[in-house]
């Protein structure tokens, strides 16, 4: 393992809340400004407007395999999930100056239910692009929620939210915000409850996703309909299609 390898520490402390701050460079400083760039002409691609999720890049841009495979980052999830590693997906996450909506409660394995047979062992490692602010909109998680299984969702104003539901009776004190600087990462397990408030600020707020999953789980394939999944470390446990098995 590389440097990036987490702490027994460390590793406790994501356990029992869901979390973890990594604030340390993930990349070096020309691997870091390499994937900066592939963000900007993806986000040119879209004029410039990106207040959601630009979702799965790398299937358009195999560029991103080189960051999404990397030592670096499989040596942060490997202490938490295990040694066998499926990369399950990866977004680029934009918040526009002033005007982004906020991203509501929420808990990621809701969104993927019916599509793999497990969520326990699923991180998701969040690179900060740009600086990541309680003013510009920083994610924010409310510890320890990973186990409670799925939560109850209402529904909320789709004009003022990323999504257009919410998990119900969150108390935002109890939040604990991700305030990141460029090239430093958060992980989170993948039904822990989070979200984001709107960017309120003058500075764009960008961060880049990449999430892993347990090779023990099962993709569901008739639920996956062009979703691709490659083999990121180890070995497949459960059968899987990866991209290149």
């Amino acid at each position: 393992m590389t440097d990036s390898s987490l702490t027994r520490d460390e590793i406790e402390f994501y356990e029992k809340n869901g979390y973890m701050l990594h604030k340390k460079q993930l990349f070096s400083a020309d691997k870091m400004q390499e994937l900066s760039s592939i963000f900007e002409e993806q986000w040119e691609l879209v004029g410039k407007k990106l207040n959601s999720e630009l979702d799965t890049p790398h299937f358009r841009d195999e560029r991103l395999l080189k960051f999404l495979l990397s030592d670096e980052v499989l040596d942060l999830v490997e202490p938490i999930i295990g040694p066998n590693i499926g990369l399950w997906s990866s977004h680029f996450i934009c918040k526009e100056p002033l005007v982004g909506r906020q991203t509501p409660w929420h808990e990621d394995s809701a969104y993927w239910k019916g599509r793999l047979s497990r969520f326990d062992k699923i991180v998701t490692v969040w690179l900060a692009i740009d600086h990541s602010t309680k003013e510009n909109g920083c994610m924010r998680v409310i510890p320890g929620t990973h186990n409670n299984g799925f939560s109850d969702y209402e529904a909320v104003d789709g004009e003022k939210n990323i999504f257009d539901t919410e998990i119900k009776n969150i108390d935002p004190d109890q939040a604990v915000y991700f305030e990141l600087e460029p090239g430093q990462c958060s992980l989170h397990d993948s039904r822990i409850i989070h979200g984001a408030a709107a960017n309120t600020s003058e500075h764009r707020r960008c961060g880049y996703t990449m999430r892993y999953f347990a090779t023990d789980a099962q993709v569901i394939t008739e639920k996956n309909h062009g979703h691709q999944i490659w083999l990121a470390r180890g070995k497949d446990l459960a059968g899987n299609s990866f991209v290149n098995a």
